[in-house]
């Protein structure tokens, strides 16, 4: 049975407290060398408009009910030459895409259970590669009146954002 550290002799806590903090000497060559690569995100062209964080649900009619798509940073992007401006939602740690969708004149976008938090609209999306009709609600962490209501008031108004 081991003594408790109080009754052991201050040698061997010296001992111990020395073998934390020793440098064995040993050097460990890397197994694999990993070249920097350029990642490309297909947003360089563009001028984010809007950079927040939120939690974005998608409507699954099949279930009847609101199923949490992702959670990390909503950019409202503008291109440069084209001056078509798209949603695009990344998940936090993984990156993955959860929203990709192009902001048109026919997209309505409304408070969600009145709430100045969430917003709910239809979109055509691109983020699973295909194109298909969503439903989609988002709830924003905080929201910061000055700098998010005058996109929320006119967000899917492309004449309003880009101008």
């Amino acid at each position: 049975m081991a003594e408790p550290a109080e009754h052991r002799p201050a040698e061997e806590e010296e001992a111990a407290a020395a073998g934390e903090d020793e440098d064995t000497g040993a050097q460990v060559a890397p197994i694999v060398k990993l070249e920097e690569v350029a990642v490309t995100t297909g947003e360089e062209d563009e001028d984010a408009l809007l950079d927040m964080k939120a939690k974005l649900y998608r409507f699954d009619k099949e279930g009847n009910q609101w199923k949490e798509r992702g959670t990390g940073t909503v950019k409202l992007l503008k291109h440069k030459d084209t001056a078509k401006v798209r949603l695009v939602m990344r998940q936090a740690k993984t990156l993955k895409i959860c929203a990709n969708h192009l902001v048109v004149a026919t997209t309505k976008m409304q408070e969600h259970a009145g709430s100045d938090k969430s917003c709910v609209w239809h979109a055509l999306d691109f983020a699973d590669g295909e194109l298909k009709e969503e439903m989609f609600a988002i709830r924003f962490g905080s929201v910061e009146s000055e700098h998010l209501e005058p996109y929320l008031t006119c967000l899917f108004i492309p004449s309003c954002i880009c101008s």
